[in-house]
């Protein structure tokens, strides 16, 4: 495997740290400063509507400059970002975090194509395994992240001020590992050639069963995870509990990795996508028990690993339905359907755990996570009929 992969897993590793970090401190910030406890969370749908605003221009952006000067732009608008969050905290200035948070969101968006940068520099039979290498690095996230938010919340006067300095120090960190990773030119990753048409593009077989995948892996477990904090404070849990079942989520979600590829390349991608349908359901399944404790830590690593079976095999199948002319175009079609899902996801998890309840709400999700599933039998039909 290639150094230039390890040292894209390294930088997913900040990267995620970084988001793990937001998970536990943003709602918490929002809380206090925003002018009405209804705009509470308001920093962290801000944070995915920068997310989702910066699918398309960072494709494009990198067919035209390439991969290394787009994520150093990426990695440099998440720093501001940061700075501008410290500010806000100092300034007590909710508007002003808002727009921070929505620039890390953009920030974070460009640092969600490290994947398919992992592609362009493996050699083709290695292509899933450095997904899964680059996507690993998510491990270290699970850990660092948390401990990151205990140590760094009380480091100042200013409450949480010391967790976006660490956050600043993480973007910088990553900005140098960028400066010594030797990734080819935009000319020899974006081919030039005459595109097809859009329409073309999302109509092809197999961007169709990657990209369901990928939005049901990402949608699912980002709405139940959403929610998980709401649901456990509701049955009575502790705030340490709740973060310690995140933790363990996050764990699953990245741990597989390291071996997912292999899988992948074994049985190939789509056995692997039913797989991980089917442990979204088993998690939905366990929500439907007792509101204990395990059955929450069982539920959440279920969902972990569903998303892990169903994101990193779609993100392998979509990288086969492209031609080099065709690929800015089509991952940016794929990201902003995937991260539009999550940020709808993530607004609507509060509603629906405080209308339906855990249990109800886990309900809805099982034919959803099966859809991936459905649309495979679609396609053996159609080819079976064709035949």
């Amino acid at each position: 495997m290639p150094v230039t992969v390890s040292l894209l897993s390294l930088c997913q590793a900040l990267l995620v740290t970084g988001n793990v970090l937001l998970i536990g401190i943003s709602p918490l910030i929002g809380a206090s400063l925003a002018p009405s406890a209804v705009w509470s969370t308001a920093p962290v749908a801000t944070q995915w509507l920068g997310l989702m605003c910066a699918t398309i221009p960072a494709s494009l952006i990198m067919a035209r400059l390439g991969r290394k000067r787009g994520f150093m732009l990426g990695n440099l608008v998440g720093l501001v970002g940061a700075l501008l969050a410290a500010q806000a905290l100092i300034g007590e200035r909710f508007g002003l975090f808002l727009f921070a948070t929505w620039l890390i969101g953009v920030g974070i968006g460009f640092g969600q194509l490290y994947r398919f940068a992992a592609v362009e520099a493996a050699p083709a039979p290695l292509r899933d395994r450095a997904i899964g290498l680059v996507m690993g690095g998510g491990v270290l996230a699970a850990f660092a992240g948390p401990w990151l938010a205990r140590a760094s919340r009380e480091l100042g006067e200013v409450p949480f001020l010391g967790s976006f300095i660490g956050l600043a120090a993480l973007y910088s960190l990553a900005l140098l590992v960028l400066i010594v990773t030797r990734l080819p030119p935009a000319s020899r990753t974006h081919s030039e050639g005459t595109p097809l048409p859009l329409g073309k593009i999302l109509r092809q077989p197999g961007f169709i069963v990657a990209v369901s995948a990928a939005m049901v892996g990402y949608g699912v477990m980002n709405l139940a995870m959403t929610a998980t904090p709401l649901a456990m404070e509701s049955a009575g849990h502790h705030f340490h509990h709740v973060s310690m079942t995140i933790q363990w989520h996050v764990v699953a979600m990245f741990l597989p990795s390291f071996f997912t590829g292999h899988l992948a390349a074994r049985f190939g991608a789509k056995p692997v996508i039913v797989a991980g349908c089917l442990l979204l359901v088993a998690s939905a399944m366990v929500a439907q028990g007792e509101l204990g404790l395990a059955g929450f830590n069982v539920a959440l690593v279920l969902l972990g690993l569903g998303w892990n079976f169903t994101f990193l095999p779609a993100t392998g199948l979509l990288t086969e339905s492209y031609r080099p002319a065709d690929k800015a175009r089509t991952q940016a079609a794929n990201e902003f359907l995937v991260f539009g899902t999550a940020a709808c996801t993530a607004l609507l998890a509060g509603p629906l755990v405080s209308g339906l309840g855990w249990a109800t709400l886990n309900l809805v999700l099982m034919p959803i996570s099966l859809v991936p599933v459905a649309v495979l039998l679609w396609q053996r039909r159609s080819r079976l009929a064709d035949a």
